[in-house]
């Protein structure tokens, strides 16, 4: 299950560099966005480091941990983990969070609340889609 997020900004760079920062502290989900997307090809998606793969960001999980390191305290575990490989595109969204287990109601409202909390200071607002 994949819950999408559509930007309305400005700012959408601060607010992907947000949603990125705040998506450390979730395990239950990896994400994709469009800068990570950028630095990315095509050619590099494969299957989830939990499902066997291998991280996807140049540089391997030291690549990852470079990439995050600006946004918090991350471990080099959830380097393994944090960004989606699946292969699913962005489309006209800007961000995913793709879940490893199917989330029930709650988790889906605990996501939205934390979405709200995290973009209310820049002014950002947004639109989430969730889809199996």
């Amino acid at each position: 299950m994949i819950s999408y997020i559509k930007l309305y900004g400005p700012p959408v760079y601060d607010a992907i560099k947000a949603l990125e920062k705040m998506s450390i502290e979730m395990p239950e989900v990896c994400i994709m966005d469009t800068m990570i997307e950028a630095t990315i090809p095509s050619s590099s998606y494969g299957p989830d480091d939990r499902m066997g793969g291998t991280p996807l960001i140049p540089g391997g999980a030291t690549g990852v941990y470079e990439y995050f390191r600006d946004l918090g305290q991350i471990t080099m575990e959830r380097c393994g983990s944090i960004i989606s490989g699946s292969g699913e595109g962005l489309g006209e969204h800007d961000f995913y969070f793709r879940w490893f287990k199917e989330p029930d109601m709650e988790q889906l409202k605990k996501l939205i609340r934390q979405i709200d909390e995290t973009l209310k200071p820049l002014g950002v607002r947004y639109t989430i889609t969730t889809k199996r």
